[in-house]
Formats: C-alpha cells, structure tokens, sequence
C-alpha cells in the first residue's frame, strides 16, 4: 500500500461523522433558527475578535470554530434559497420559470 493510499485513521473518521453530524443539527433548523444563530455567531465572533485586538482573550481556537459556523449556516442558507437542500422557497422567478417549462411541453 503505498503511504497516498493509506486507510482513514480511526480519528478522522470520528472527525468527519462529528461534522457532518453537526451539519445535519445545523440543516434541521427552521429559517429563523437559522438567521438567529448566524446572528448570535456573528455578535460572538464580533466580541471575541474584539478582546483579542484588546488582549484580554487568546481564543485562536474560538475564532476559528466561529469563522466556519457561521459559513456553514450562510452555506446551507444559500442551498435553501437555490433549492439544493431543504426547504424551496416558491419566488416568482422559479414559479415563471415552472410555467414556461410547463407550457413548452
């Protein structure tokens, strides 16, 4: 086995099913729920990016954890508003755009 072809270890696996458990608590909230959270995440991250700039706090680690919650709930946002995953939201262009498919037949 050459060593690019090596098996996931036993901690990265427990890492992926960790996050992808989380995104699944993430995808399960309701649009509100979710523009809450980004709220809240984003007056954290604000927070806590201002104790560091004052060096009160060294959370590097916190940041980071803030950073990429706060893209995976404006990820999953953007599906729902494209229709990927989740919720359709039925917006005038996509019900048009049914109409015309409709029709063309």
């Amino acid at each position: 086995m050459r060593y690019w072809m090596r098996r996931a270890s036993l901690w990265e696996t427990a890492l992926l099913e960790r996050i992808e458990m989380e995104l699944e608590k993430i995808r399960n909230l309701s649009d509100e729920e979710l523009a809450h959270h980004e709220k809240t995440s984003a007056e954290q991250l604000f927070r806590l990016r201002f104790q560091v700039a004052l060096g009160q706090n060294d959370g590097v680690k916190k940041l980071r954890q803030l950073r990429k919650e706060i893209a995976q709930i404006k990820t999953i946002a953007r599906e729902r508003t494209l229709g990927i995953r989740g919720a359709v939201p039925e917006s005038g262009v996509s019900a048009e755009f049914k109409s015309v498919k409709k029709g063309a037949r």
